[in-house]
Order: C-alpha cells, then structure tokens, then sequence
C-alpha cells in the first residue's frame, strides 16, 4: 500500500498531512492549485507527469476525478491545511477573488 500525503474526508474534503510535501490539485481542465505548509495558491509551474518526478520534488498530484480520491470532478472543494485553515475552493468561480477563499480559520 502506497503511503499518501493527504486524507480524504467526506465527499469534497482533503485534509493535508504531511509539511515536506506539497499537494498539487487538479480538478478537469481547472487551474491547478498547490497546498503547502505555508497556504494555497494557483499552481503556474509545470505538473509532473510521473509519481516518481512529483515526489523528487516533494509533490503530490492529486486528480480529484480518480476514483480513488472522489471519482468526479467537484465544484466545491474544502482543504485542511498544515497552516490550521481550512480553505474551500470554488471552481464556479475561477478567475475571481472567490475561487479560493479561507473557510474556517482554525478546524482544530
């Protein structure tokens, strides 16, 4: 069994785990988000292709359509972040001030 840097919770819920990896988000052809241990932003640069190269880099991939993440892609996803947020990511309105947005400021 491959160890995994994030938790899925729910049915739209990813709970980050580990602080030397970074969870890069794909979501269809939506832009890619990164969560690291500092916050969540858009992804510019390039996605691995590879397990192998993402975990070179200390990245994860994760496809949210995947059937062993949520099987579909989402409209609305909430992330727990290693920075003690929990953020929701509004793909219905990419390209806004409201695409990512803090959620509850502390989930603990």
């Amino acid at each position: 069994m491959i160890e995994k840097n994030y938790i899925t919770s729910g049915r739209n819920t990813l709970i980050h785990k580990m602080k030397k990896f970074d969870l890069l988000i794909v979501n269809g052809s939506h832009p890619v988000v990164i969560v690291s241990h500092r916050g969540i932003g858009v992804y510019k640069g390039p996605v691995p292709s590879k397990r192998s190269d993402a975990k070179k880099a200390y990245q994860e991939v994760i496809d949210i359509s995947a059937i062993e993440v949520f099987g579909e892609e989402k409209t609305l996803v909430f992330i727990q972040a290693l920075d003690n947020k929990e953020y929701k990511l509004d793909y219905s309105k990419v390209g806004t001030g409201s695409f990512i947005k803090v959620h509850q400021d502390s989930y603990i």
